[in-house]
């Protein structure tokens, strides 16, 4: 893995050379720094901005894919025309493209209900926060006290253990966080694949440049369709020993340096 900015002149070429840039960021932890408490990830104005001005350059097509309900997504990004995919691409809404996936939907109350459960479970523990995204709930802990983690990950686990056992559902875990999702075969990777095939239908492989930005385990999937379809895939965060991501860069503030040389190639070399 190569750190981005020591390679800037390679990097320069490729995005001159692509007749349109298909740009997708995570938000957590690669727009913004990752916080004690999900509702506390607001996005700097300046990012917004820059996002903003990327939306207005006509080769570039930007998304933001997240962990999070498309509607809170929406919000915290507030910008128009770009593609919004919440729940890890489970539901998506941009320019030309509005869509939940129907299996998902079915689950709907079944997560409601988990997402009861889990609340009242969860409630003698101080510090957990338990989110009802709709189509997915997730369960952060980073502000528990320390020691105090096994805890929640044994009530968790008792919790989900029969929708688990049933094939309703399955569980992944990021950064302080677990997140029960609808067992379909759905992730970050299908989602990004299919933008890609929406949005580079009328382009060649070569013209085509999918980016796409992550900083945590479940955006392991979209480096892995990136790559496989030829463009870049940038780790966020202090070097990895594993990841399927060609590049890094170190914090949400050099993604901030990133946009800004999408935007202001000229000024970059």
């Amino acid at each position: 893995m190569q750190y981005l900015f020591s390679v800037w002149q390679e990097f320069s070429k490729r995005l001159k050379a692509a007749r349109h840039v298909l740009l997708l960021c995570d938000y957590d932890g690669t727009l913004t720094p990752i916080t004690e408490s999900p509702e506390l990830a607001d996005l700097s104005e300046k990012t917004r901005q820059l996002l903003r001005d990327l939306t207005h350059q006509s080769r570039f097509t930007v998304s933001v894919i997240s962990g999070r309900a498309l509607a809170d997504l929406r919000r915290r990004v507030g910008i128009d025309g770009i593609i919004y995919a919440g729940n890890h691409g489970l539901e998506i809404e941009g320019p030309g493209i509005g869509l939940v996936n129907p299996l998902a939907e079915e689950m709907r109350p079944v997560f409601h209900l988990i997402n009861q459960v889990l609340n009242k479970a969860m409630a003698p523990v101080k510090g957990v926060h338990v989110e009802d995204k709709g189509l997915t709930v997730s369960v952060h802990y980073r502000m528990v006290e320390e020691g105090k983690s096994e805890e929640v990950k044994n009530i968790f686990e008792r919790v989900i253990a029969t929708a688990r056992s049933l094939g309703k559902v399955r569980i992944t875990s990021g950064k302080k966080v677990y997140e029960v999702r609808p067992a379909v075969d759905w992730d970050k990777g299908e989602a990004i694949a299919l933008l890609i095939d929406r949005y580079g239908k009328a382009k060649t492989k070569q013209e085509l440049l999918p980016i796409f930005l992550g900083d945590d385990s479940t955006d392991e999937d979209g480096f892995k369709v990136i790559e496989k379809h030829g463009g870049i895939s940038i780790f966020v965060g202090e070097k990895p020993v594993r990841s399927a991501a060609r590049y890094y860069l170190t914090s949400p503030a050099e993604v901030e340096q990133f946009l800004e040389r999408l935007v202001h190639p000229a000024s970059n070399g």
